[in-house]
């Protein structure tokens, strides 16, 4: 007998009437309760998103349907803020909102729900659709871009979905956050990055500009670059701090710099803290005619 979501995210009374744990080994060292009968393998971290996710699901009985934040980030496009709970919607009636879980009432037609590894979410469109209305401008715009950019959708398609619920919570905002968007984008900080910038003043930057390399006959592609001024905006992650990709690093922007570009390099401290020097250092570097286009 198998017991879905075991080990990860599992009903601990269903593995236990399946044989394989008993209630001792449960509540031993081996294991950690996420949720009301709910349990998974111990990990020396936290429950991340992905994990509280699962367990949500299994805690509905999977009677539910991961929504927002939570369907984003099994479809591959994380874009929750650090600490968001898990989201489901579920049937009238059961379940309520506790700690790390979110439970929202959500119509959902039923082309609007599709699986990820046995647990039901809510598709790419309508999960961009949700967030889209739901957040904040800025972040409205963060996971459009990053569910357009993983799944290959043209954001304007969301329009569909405020015609089939125009009475939809936020769906008259959806429009401004279609004007913003751009699947193009790598990452949230890009998108952040891009935004503070033109929501700032400063032209529209390109968004992925490849910069031909003809002696390497490759391309080097840039975050963000206003390709008239021969300058590139990089948000350098985490990932950039690996060794492997510093030595990469080094090579590319030396190679872009004899290519006469100005290179700034951004992290999310600074995007967080420091906006408005960011701001500065772009709008110093395009100089008096920064109402200029990207180029």
């Amino acid at each position: 007998m198998t017991v879905p979501g075991f080990p990860t995210a599992f009903r601990g009374s269903d593995a236990v009437a399946a044989g394989l744990v008993d209630w001792r080994i449960l509540h031993g060292a081996a294991f950690r309760r996420l949720l009301p009968d709910v349990y998974g393998v111990r990990r020396e971290s936290d429950p991340d998103l992905s994990l509280l996710s699962r367990a949500a699901y299994r805690w509905s009985r999977d009677r539910g349907v991961l929504i927002g934040f939570s369907a984003a980030e099994l479809l591959g496009a994380s874009c929750a803020p650090f600490g968001a709970p898990s989201e489901i919607t579920v049937p009238s009636g059961g379940l309520r909102s506790r700690d790390g879980v979110t439970v929202r009432r959500a119509r959902l037609h039923p082309g609007e729900v599709t699986e990820v590894d046995d647990v039901r979410v809510t598709t790419p469109l309508r999960t961009a659709f949700d967030l889209g209305c739901r957040l904040s401008l800025i972040e409205a715009v963060v996971a459009v871009d990053a569910l357009a950019r993983v799944h290959g959708f043209p954001p304007d398609l969301l329009l569909n979905f405020a015609v089939r619920y125009p009475r939809a919570r936020g769906v008259r905002r959806l429009p401004d956050v279609l004007a913003l968007a751009d699947p193009k984008s790598g990452s949230p900080p890009e998108t952040r990055l891009r935004l503070l910038l033109t929501r700032a003043g400063l032209p529209p930057p390109r968004v992925q500009h490849p910069v031909l390399d003809d002696d390497r006959l490759r391309a080097v592609w840039l975050d963000l670059a206003y390709p008239g001024q021969r300058i590139g905006i990089e948000y350098e992650g985490g990932d950039h701090a690996r060794p492997e990709r510093v030595l990469r690093d080094v090579g590319r922007y030396t190679r872009l710099v004899s290519a006469g570009w100005r290179i700034y390099r951004y992290t999310r401290f600074e995007i967080r803290d420091e906006p408005d020097r960011i701001v500065a250092d772009i709008a110093a570097a395009l100089g008096p005619r920064s109402d200029a286009t990207a180029g």
